[in-house]
């Protein structure tokens, strides 16, 4: 048996011909003696009959039929009869009759339904994901990736680039993430990194000559798992020479116009909006804005510092911000408290409102904003009678973050976002370099090879925090797409840039001594974009989940439940591969089970709470059923020459001037590498027990006022609930005032 068709392939105009079809047995019914059987392939379904009285043989065979049998028939096609025909079905109006029919292999009861309205749980998906991809839902979203690509294969290939690939196994360099690492036989004691980028080959490629680079990229990146992330993803990437930010955005806008005519018949017409990061972060509290509704987001500081409000004078006095939303709808008062928790659930310490009305402001808090404040307020909003102001303050990257959740969910809830929009948004002119608190560093905002702007040159040393890049991203309902730069071409420069950041000299050239040295020879200026080509893709389907359209994805502990990797390697390859297995083995449990044997020696009542891996104190509280005061941080600090555990209450932000007057040492944050030495876990998993791994333990009275606190215990997929009193006693806790 040869197969002649797919099975979405037959209709009315094949009657009479003899065709072989060969697939899966999606359902089989008995009616009356005559056997249907709906046969799938990855083009669709068609009925096939077997009938006792056409071919009783044949029919016999079929009675064994189960589902997902692969099967082959041969026979001819026949018109359904009237009144049996489907309408919805492409196939709909014919069937075939079967002649002849071998099964190729028979199947066991599925563990999953092959059924888009019987979707398994996730674990289940990933783990019989051969059975998923199965589902026409699946075959659909796989077939339309492949659609993508061909798209921007042929855009490139018309615009004159070329498609080169670049190496998998690379020099370790540091790139933000951790590098995958893969240990060279032949070199014995020396590491391969698998590429979180072609970042650097394709600057390579540009000083080669090849002017105009692209390629499907697939880059790997050894980061905890958040939601929306996988560990290895594909990037469309391209690079070009001798030009300007303007020619990349221009092509790059010009791609996605491309494609989402090709692929879905959508005219992106108008040019897509260019905002600065300046922009983005002062009206949405965010570089990656969704502007398919207004909600703007307004600075009220220089305003309300002049009312009475001693809370807001407060905040003004501390350096921190007052930043406003304006509904533009009245709303009631119980969704007001609701609105509150949120963003409480979200950081903020609570929300101060002001309902306007045709007299003014009006609330618990509005008598301490005269009249004349009132009316500043009023224009700076742009708020009318029926709405509702709403203030966060925080210092300004909290507030920030904290007004963009509040603006998006008042969005959803007021049913202001156009579902079926694509609003594409250019964000410009951010900054090249972020300070880290954890670090005390400035390291890169996006990547240390993105080109200052001109202007900035002069203090680059001088004001860091004052230096904007020619770096470019592009932003479509709210979620990044694509980031690039135009690259730095001097090797000057690219040195000044690493010293910033702390690179030495010769550690610079130790790391990317290729590309400093290929700079010698003459660099043209050049620059480029990655375009996230699973989030483009799921984003057309109408869905924010790349998993949706990756064949094998990992689930969120970096795992393929289907082949089951990780997995361990045996001691004759780790011996080949110079690998002891003391080094690999690492027991991430090793800090929780201390906790626990600490309780139960003491006896102390517990409860151990397993959840999804979390990794700030607001998704902890989420996960725990908890709030957010009810969580306690557990800061491991430097404190002189030794260490120190300050333990502060979620919602609170520990005060290091107050630390370092109780403990009688200047106290600063550790940095990651020493918590993960000294406490055995990552940031944000240490436990409040710093006894356990010998420093003293310092707790915040504000965590004592809660009965009951949670914490996670050493693993960002394991919390502890427990007495808050019991805590402090088995630490020896020093009890005092260190957050604020």
């Amino acid at each position: 048996m040869k197969r002649t068709h797919h099975c979405c392939e037959l209709s009315a105009k094949d009657l009479g011909k003899e065709v072989c079809l060969m697939g899966w047995v999606d359902v089989r019914r008995d009616h009356g003696g005559v056997i249907f059987v709906d046969l799938r392939d990855r083009e669709g379904i068609t009925q096939v009959v077997f009938n006792p009285v056409h071919n009783k043989d044949i029919h016999k065979i079929a009675e064994g039929l189960r589902r997902e049998f692969v099967i082959g028939i041969r026979g001819k096609v026949r018109s359904r009869p009237e009144g049996m025909k489907n309408p919805h079905l492409p196939t709909g109006e014919i069937e075939v009759f079967a002649d002849e029919l071998e099964i190729i292999t028979k199947a066991e009861t599925p563990p999953i339904e092959i059924d888009d309205k019987k979707i398994a749980n996730e674990e289940m998906r990933l783990k019989y994901r051969y059975l998923d991809l199965r589902r026409p839902q699946m075959q659909a979203n796989i077939r339309f990736r492949h659609r993508v690509l061909t798209s921007v294969r042929s855009y490139f290939n018309a615009k004159g680039f070329i498609e080169i690939e670049t190496p998998l196994l690379v020099k370790p360099t540091p790139e933000g993430a951790r590098d995958y690492l893969v240990p060279s036989r032949v070199n014995p004691g020396n590491f391969y990194a698998l590429p979180q980028s072609p970042q650097l080959y394709k600057q390579i490629l540009m000083i080669s000559g090849f002017d105009k680079y692209y390629q499907i990229a697939r880059c790997l990146r050894d980061e905890d798992l958040r939601a929306d992330r996988q560990p290895e993803h594909t990037q469309i990437d391209l690079e070009m020479s001798f030009i300007d930010e303007k020619d990349i955005m221009e092509t790059v806008e010009g791609l996605c116009k491309h494609v989402f005519r090709e692929v879905i018949g959508i005219e992106l017409k108008d040019n897509f909006r260019i905002i600065s990061y300046k922009e983005a972060m002062d009206r949405y509290g965010s570089d990656k804005p969704d502007l398919r509704f207004g909600l703007r987001l307004a600075d009220v500081t220089s305003i309300v510092v002049k009312s009475d409000f001693g809370v807001f004078k407060d905040v003004v006095a501390n350096k921190w911000i007052i930043k406003c939303i304006n509904p533009e709808k009245d709303i009631p008062r119980k969704e007001i408290d609701d609105l509150t928790k949120f963003c409480q659930e979200n950081g903020a310490k609570g929300m101060a409102w002001m309902r306007v009305t045709e007299k003014g402001l009006e609330s618990n808090i509005a008598k301490y904003f005269n009249p004349d404040v009132q009316k500043e307020l009023l224009a700076a909003t742009g708020a009318k009678p029926g709405s509702v102001l709403m203030f966060i303050a925080e210092k300004e990257k909290k507030a920030n973050e904290i007004l963009n959740k509040l603006r998006l969910e008042l969005g959803n809830r007021l049913g202001l976002i156009d579902k079926k929009a694509y609003d594409f948004c250019w964000v410009v002119d951010f900054p090249l370099f972020e300070w880290d608190e954890d670090l005390g560093a400035w390291t890169p905002a996006h990547h240390m090879f993105s080109m200052p702007k001109k202007e900035c040159l002069p203090y680059l040393e001088s004001d860091p925090g004052k230096v904007t890049a020619n770096l470019f991203d592009i932003v479509l309902n709210g979620t990044e797409l694509a980031s690039g730069s135009m690259r730095i071409h001097d090797p000057q420069i690219q040195e000044r840039v690493m010293k910033i950041i702390g690179l030495s000299r010769e550690e610079a050239y130790r790391k990317f001594g290729f590309l400093l040295e290929a700079y010698q020879y003459g660099a043209p200026m050049h620059g480029g974009m990655g375009i996230g080509l699973d989030r483009l893709t799921a984003m057309m389907l109408g869905t924010n989940d790349i998993r949706e359209v990756i064949a094998f994805p990992k689930n969120k502990a970096a795992q393929c439940p289907m082949d089951g990797s990780p997995g361990e390697i045996d001691a004759a390859q780790l011996k080949e591969l110079h690998v002891r297995t003391e080094v690999i083995k690492i027991d991430k449990e090793e800090t929780f089970r201390k906790i626990i044997d600490a309780l139960m020696k003491e006896k102390i009542s517990h409860e151990v709470m397993e959840h999804a891996p979390v990794y700030t104190s607001e998704e902890a509280a989420k996960a725990r059923g908890t709030e957010l005061r009810q969580g306690v941080k557990a800061l491991v600090c430097k404190a002189g020459k030794g260490f120190v555990q300050i333990c502060v209450p979620a919602d609170k932000e520990i005060d290091l001037e107050k630390a370092s007057r109780e403990v009688g040492n200047k106290v600063d944050l550790a940095s990651a590498a020493d918590v993960k030495e000294l406490a055995g876990c990552s940031i944000g998993a240490v436990p409040p027990f710093g006894n356990l791994f010998g420093v003293p333990v310092y707790m915040d009275e504000g965590v004592l006022q809660n009965e009951y606190i949670a914490f996670n215990a050493g693993l960002h997929t394991k919390s502890i609930r427990m007495r808050s009193a019991a805590l402090a006693k088995l630490t020896n806790a020093k009890i005092g005032k260190y957050s604020r």
